[in-house]
């Protein structure tokens, strides 16, 4: 073979590879995309899931709070009717 058409083989074959690497870039830059959108919507429903969860556990701190002040009164009214069935004032 000749320099010369040794030197085209090779522009060419440069060339091919430059065009493949630019096609494996692009395909590579679009599913980076469609792995960025997936994730957001993941973590929309994570956001979601949690934001669900925390109101169900304000509820119940709520609940409890309502319960335990119910108990403290109860607890308060029997230490009163104990102290009056003993004589105490």
């Amino acid at each position: 073979m000749s320099g010369e058409a040794e030197g085209s083989a090779l522009d060419l074959a440069v060339r091919r590879m430059e065009r493949a690497l630019g096609v494996l870039e692009q395909r590579m830059a679009d599913r980076l995309r469609e792995a960025g959108a997936e994730a957001g919507g993941l973590f929309d429903a994570d956001r979601a899931r949690l934001a669900a969860e925390l109101d169900a556990s304000r509820a119940r701190e709520r609940a409890l709070e309502e319960a335990g002040a119910q108990a403290s009164e109860a607890l308060g009214k029997a230490i009163e009717e104990i102290r009056s069935a003993l004589g105490e004032n």
